[in-house]
């Protein structure tokens, strides 16, 4: 039997959810995150733990991160998959919107997180246009 070819959006979805699953394992290992033992909190601004020395981490973040792997599954589909890039790309950007107008106190956000959460936005949103017109 025969496999069909990944669509665009199932690639992105691939593409998108492996990147999360990485950044969120990432935040919990010494070295590419700074100051892990002393200043790794478990959700709030106030920790001091950054990913590669620039995006600040909780570990609320961190799973977070992880559970936006869950791309790898919605890969499997194309509906599943434009859902994931949609609803991905609106989190994001609501993040982002938090992040401008200081109202995220819950999580650790600070001018390099609002730059990635504006890029990832604009990925996901500007994947799912793609693949939905391709669709």
């Amino acid at each position: 039997m025969a496999t069909q070819p990944l669509t665009l959006a199932q690639k992105l979805a691939r593409l998108f959810g492996a990147t999360f699953l990485v950044a969120g394992v990432a935040g919990f290992i010494p070295g590419l995150t700074t100051n892990l033992y002393d200043g790794l909190e478990f959700a709030g601004d106030e920790g001091s733990a950054e990913l590669l020395g620039l995006f600040e981490v909780s570990v609320l973040h961190n799973i977070v991160h992880g559970l936006f792997g869950l791309g790898l599954v919605a890969a499997k589909r194309q509906e599943s998959s434009l859902q994931y890039l949609l609803s991905a790309g609106a989190f994001y950007a609501v993040l982002f919107a938090l992040g401008l107008l200081g109202g995220g106190d819950w999580v650790p956000i600070n001018d390099a997180d609002d730059a990635l959460h504006f890029v990832l936005a604009a990925g996901l949103l500007g994947g799912w246009a793609a693949a939905r017109e391709k669709a």
